[in-house]
């Protein structure tokens, strides 16, 4: 069986996943600094689950003889306003889920990855609908009122 697909997207998402999940623990970081305890263990929380999701790609790719590349080279500014941050995370969360549908009929022939893919989708989904139930939140009760329950 020929797994050069599965090998590409692996690698790109084992990438693209990495580089997120940083931005992810470096911005919980930075809501706790700022007193924001419950924002911030949510996203560095999130930072260790991604990098599960990086394990479990970069173990498939090993086991498959492929030797995983590390490639970062994207550059991130932080952001200090919670409600920004979460506006501009949901944009690459939505991002992320449409290319993880697409790229699901490119795994079709390889089961594993794609249960892997399918299980991580739905995960991605997940951090999707909270980013926009915590938006909907903004909205009904007020930034304000919002980040008094994020401390």
């Amino acid at each position: 069986m020929d797994f050069k697909n599965t090998l590409q997207i692996s690698q790109l998402i084992v990438n693209r996943l990495t580089e997120g999940a940083f931005v992810h623990k470096m911005q919980g970081q930075l809501f706790k600094s700022q007193g924001f305890e419950k924002l911030g263990k949510k996203y560095i929380d999130h930072y260790n689950e991604e990098m599960g999701w990086v394990e479990k790609y970069t173990d498939r790719m090993l086991d498959l003889g492929f030797k995983p590349q590390v490639q970062l080279n994207k550059e991130y500014e932080l952001i200090e306003d919670a409600k920004a941050y979460i506006e501009s995370d949901l944009k690459e969360q939505r991002e992320g889920v449409e290319m993880l549908y697409k790229i699901m009929a490119d795994l079709r022939d390889d089961p594993t990855t794609y249960d892997i893919t399918k299980a991580y989708l739905l995960d991605e989904e997940e951090d999707q609908y909270w980013s926009e139930e915590q938006l909907e939140l903004i909205e009904k009760i007020g930034l304000q009122n919002w980040l008094v329950k994020q401390m």
